[in-house]
């Protein structure tokens, strides 16, 4: 499954829909209400409760920030750290001086693999009462019908956003909301829980002023194991592919290390159209190590319709790239020099072979 940090290809422009950059909802030609207590005399297009980020036209700032935008290239810069360009990540605008509301609050959900049922009743609970929705579109759309109905306003943002949609949801809790802001699987695990509170830092803010609370969800690398067998029942670590944030020459050095001992290891963000070359090195150090029989399990878009699952081996992992089972939504299960394959299924052993007879 991809991660809230490493997503590469804009989507589609909705030239029509507004940009909220604080929190603001916009309507009407003359004066509207924001949802951060300001007004608005800007004339908008559109009165939706749910606003989306494109790649064109101009927003205003509602929180209390200035904001300036140029039409003639179609981006802007927000007073609250948000760009509209999605590839241009500006610094953090707004601070918690800029703010004259009581805060309101922040948590970070997970969502857990993607259907509705693999969302925890804890999610679901506090979707349910916060009065602002906050994430990645596609991350939007797999929230079931009766939270999104009862929101009182969505934000979502395309692929690239997350430092712009993390400040987003932090300058809405600021302005006297309760918010949360959504990411698959788990929210510590390449996701967002770290960089909001990061924001806050820089902000002069405190967690503890916006009650900032992460509500767990079911990882990746779990819900992908649970659908090949028991391959992760013994020490696992995960690494991600990515080098958006993380050097490849830091990566090789992890995959060095963690291939070398017994660990089982669950690969993140394996293929893009950008990291081709990260999925080879990858494979080629991992056999450097390991026999080209382990075992290995590949899931794409788990929890997703599209999901896909298949058990192979390391040996023929490299030939995988090309295949459309391996992108950005897929996760990878290496075995250990213990695994092996058995009814169809993938087994890591916990050692109680050692100690029981059974």
């Amino acid at each position: 499954m991809s991660t809230e940090s490493d997503t590469e290809t804009a989507e589609s422009e909705r030239g029509t829909e507004t940009k909220s950059k604080c929190g603001a909802s916009r309507s009407g030609e003359t004066d509207g209400g924001s949802s951060c207590g300001a007004s608005s005399s800007e004339v908008e297009a559109s009165t939706s409760k749910t606003v989306e980020t494109t790649g064109s036209g101009s927003s205003t700032s509602k929180c209390g920030a200035s904001e300036t935008a140029s039409e003639a290239s179609g981006s802007g810069s927000s007073g609250c750290g948000a760009s509209s360009s999605d590839d241009d990540e500006e610094e953090v605008g707004a601070t918690v001086d800029d703010f004259d509301a009581d805060p309101g609050r922040l948590i970070a959900v997970g969502l857990g693999p993607g259907e509705p049922s693999g969302m925890t009743s804890r999610a679901k609970r506090a979707l349910a009462e916060s009065e602002h929705i906050v994430g990645y579109t596609t991350y939007v759309e797999l929230l079931p019908d009766e939270i999104t109905d009862d929101a009182e306003e969505i934000y979502s943002t395309p692929m690239c956003g997350e430092v712009s949609r993390t400040e987003e949801a932090i300058d809405r809790a600021l302005a006297g909301n309760d918010v949360a802001i959504i990411g698959s699987g788990d929210p510590n695990v390449y996701a967002l829980s770290g960089l909001a509170l990061e924001i806050l830092e820089s902000k002069g803010a405190t967690a503890s002023m916006v009650g900032f609370e992460v509500v767990p969800g079911v990882p990746a690398a779990q819900s992908c194991g649970a659908r090949l067998g028991a391959p992760l029942v013994n020490d696992t670590v995960s690494i991600s592919l990515s080098d958006h944030l993380t050097p490849m020459p830091e990566i090789e050095s992890r995959l060095h290390a963690v291939a070398s001992e017994g660990f089982t290891i669950a690969i993140y963000n394996p293929w893009s159209r950008k990291r081709r070359e990260n999925f080879e090195k990858c494979c080629e150090i991992l056999l450097t190590h390991r026999d080209p029989e382990t075992p290995v399990g590949i899931v794409h878009a788990a929890g997703r319709e599209d999901e896909e699952t298949l058990i192979t081996t390391l040996g023929a992992l490299e030939g995988l790239g090309e295949e459309e089972i391996i992108d950005m939504t897929t996760t990878i299960l290496v075995g250990n020099e213990e695994t092996y394959v058995w009814d169809d299924r993938m087994v890591t052993p916990r050692g109680y072979e050692t100690k029981y007879e059974y």
